[in-house]
């Protein structure tokens, strides 16, 4: 009998597992506006909220389900805010950001280039979580990585 590897190969480390109010829309808002793709079937209880389904973005999985406030599992929304911002990086930062607006999600932070090389900004999706989302543009070295920095945070 082979052996069981304790961390899948199809699998990252870290994986976000989001509680949502309203899962079946934000497999549809994840999908269309990051371009994930839904991966496995999704498990439904008998009550039909989501009990477990999976996006994959790029080299990440993303899981989520409908909240069950029964175990615990509370939305963003339920709870009055999260304090979780979860990064992405896109091909296209300024089209990733313009379909968000446009299907619902809240600017936080307007797209602007960054003194450490990317391009990024920050939006509430519908259902409450927070998605800082960047494309990189610029390879700075460290010690010019340390002056803009110092700049940037108001030192010399």
């Amino acid at each position: 009998m082979p052996a069981v590897k304790p961390v899948p190969d199809n699998y990252p480390r870290v994986s976000p597992y989001l509680a949502i109010d309203g899962a079946a829309a934000a497999i549809e808002f994840y999908t269309s506006v990051f371009g994930a793709r839904q991966r496995g079937g999704v498990m439904t209880g008998p009550d039909g909220r989501i009990g477990h389904a999976e996006l994959v973005l790029g080299d990440s999985v993303i899981m989520l389900a409908d909240e069950y406030p029964e175990i615990g599992s509370r939305a963003p929304k339920t709870i009055g805010g999260t304090p979780v911002l979860l990064q992405v990086y896109v091909e296209d930062v300024d089209a990733v950001f313009a379909k968000a607006l446009a299907a619902g999600a809240i600017e936080l932070r307007p797209l602007a280039d960054q003194f450490y090389g990317d391009r990024s900004g920050t939006f509430e999706d519908p259902f409450g979580h927070r998605w800082n989302v960047a494309s990189h543009i610029e390879d700075v070295p460290p010690q010019e990585m340390a002056s803009r920095a110092a700049t940037a945070m108001g030192g010399s």
